[in-house]
């Protein structure tokens, strides 16, 4: 059974979480902008403890050594596959287990392949779990910069990765849908373009999603962090 937590101050997990957070903030490498990806039917589910006790590894046979020395993380414009997505997501699931042991929190960890991404959820069944501690918006984007980190430093490959942390991904959701609704609203009364906040990839696709569903036109516009999304009447 998962171990739970024990925490004697939170005050001091609090700390350590914005800590974390600050940390990517200064050192995350900023991946270059991704264009958004089309829908995907994969569907592949694992299920990880954070706490549960682990059997012991069978050792794999050792891999030929490669000199990757001074190589940039290969970027590929071709979808990968989900066997490989998958194996992305088991890399980051290891990657954040040990910080969930780190800073003492409980939770399970669900790896799953949505439009050809690894996606990575935290949750917890227990209603006096601590994972609202990192479920901040701004320390899940932070936590994401460091596992997909992570996970390029064992693949070489660039990681588009997703991580939820106690529904938060769900909860921004609900967020963009409210913002996207009231911009839908100024672009039909004025009849102008009206320009949206910079954001991720990942939620300019569910900005797109919204506005084409409501038979608006939208475009993206900028680039890297500048990159923002522009909704046009149609």
């Amino acid at each position: 059974m998962p171990r739970k937590a024990v925490i004697k101050d939170s005050a001091v997990v609090e700390i350590e979480a914005a800590e974390v957070a600050e940390v990517a903030q200064t050192d995350a490498v900023e991946p270059e902008a991704i264009e958004e990806v089309e829908s995907a039917s994969e569907s592949v589910k694992v299920r990880k403890s954070a706490r549960a006790e682990k059997p012991a590894r069978a050792e794999k046979p050792a891999r030929a050594e490669k000199d990757t020395a001074g190589e940039k993380p290969a970027r590929d414009d071709e979808p990968r596959s989900a066997k490989a997505l998958e194996e992305e997501g088991d890399i980051a699931a290891d990657y954040l287990e040990e910080l969930l042991d780190i800073f003492d929190l409980d939770g399970d960890i669900d790896i799953d392949v949505r439009q050809g991404r690894a996606y990575l959820a935290i949750s917890s069944e227990d209603p006096k779990s601590n994972l609202s501690l990192i479920a901040d918006p701004d320390t899940v984007e932070a936590l994401q910069e460091l596992t997909r980190l992570a996970v390029q430093v064992k693949t070489n490959s660039f990681s588009r990765l997703i991580l939820d942390v106690g529904g938060s991904r769900q909860k921004r959701a609900d967020d963009l849908a409210r913002i996207v609704n009231r911009i839908i609203d100024k672009v039909n009364d004025l009849g102008e373009a009206v320009h949206m906040k910079p954001m991720s990839s990942y939620e300019r696709k569910i900005v797109h999603d919204l506005v084409s569903d409501a038979g608006l036109v939208s475009e993206s516009e900028g680039e890297g962090k500048e990159r923002h999304i522009v909704v046009k009447p149609a």
